[in-house]
């Protein structure tokens, strides 16, 4: 059983330079273990949903503002047809399949035009329940989308574990305005959200 991660890049035609975002994609993709399959999509797996659901918000955070990412996440069975290779195959990515689908077309909704990240699981599959898992990554994208660069780069530093004391340092203002920001903006409620769903399994 295995959370497995498809992802791919959104609007990635219109990008300007698109060796330029592969390049910066691939470094977020590396440090995650997940790798390009096809064009801008790639996959990855995970051992529970919660660090699937962790791992592609690392990979999302890496490369935002510039690079914008979609997510499927699928739990299930997952197959090894090819060990050299490392080709896999089963339920759980087909359960993945649906699911970034789904959020491409949710996407397409005006009221939904923030989601990001959904998850499906595999039919006769026991594991966390999808209507919930779901109803929380909604309501995360939505905060995540209505984020400017300046409250993106304090989430990200939030959830790197560094004080807004440092975080303030960096981004040249106070320790109280960052602090502000983090309030008005729902940053130190993203922090714990991702908390409860890295715990996910």
């Amino acid at each position: 059983m295995k959370a497995a991660v498809i992802g791919d890049v959104v609007a990635s035609r219109r990008a300007p330079d698109r060796r330029a975002l592969h390049r910066q994609l691939r470094a977020a993709l590396a440090a995650a273990g997940f790798a390009f399959t096809v064009g801008d999509e790639f996959q990855g797996a995970q051992p529970s949903v919660g660090a699937a659901i962790d791992t592609a918000l690392g990979i999302r955070l890496a490369v935002a503002p510039e690079i914008d990412i979609r997510f499927g996440i699928g739990w299930g069975p997952v197959t090894v047809l090819d060990a050299e290779t490392g080709i896999q195959d089963g339920p759980g990515w087909w359960a993945a399949r649906e699911a970034i689908e789904w959020t491409a077309t949710a996407q397409r909704q005006p009221g939904l035009a923030a989601v990001r990240t959904s998850y499906r699981r595999a039919a006769d599959t026991a594991g966390p329940d999808v209507d919930a898992v779901n109803a929380a990554l909604l309501c995360r994208d939505h905060l995540l989308g209505s984020l400017d660069d300046r409250s993106t780069r304090i989430l990200k530093g939030l959830l790197s574990n560094r004080s807004k004391k440092d975080i303030a340092a960096a981004e040249h203002v106070s320790a109280s305005a960052v602090s502000q920001r983090a309030g008005r903006d729902g940053l130190d409620l993203l922090v714990l959200t991702s908390a409860y769903l890295r715990g996910v399994r």
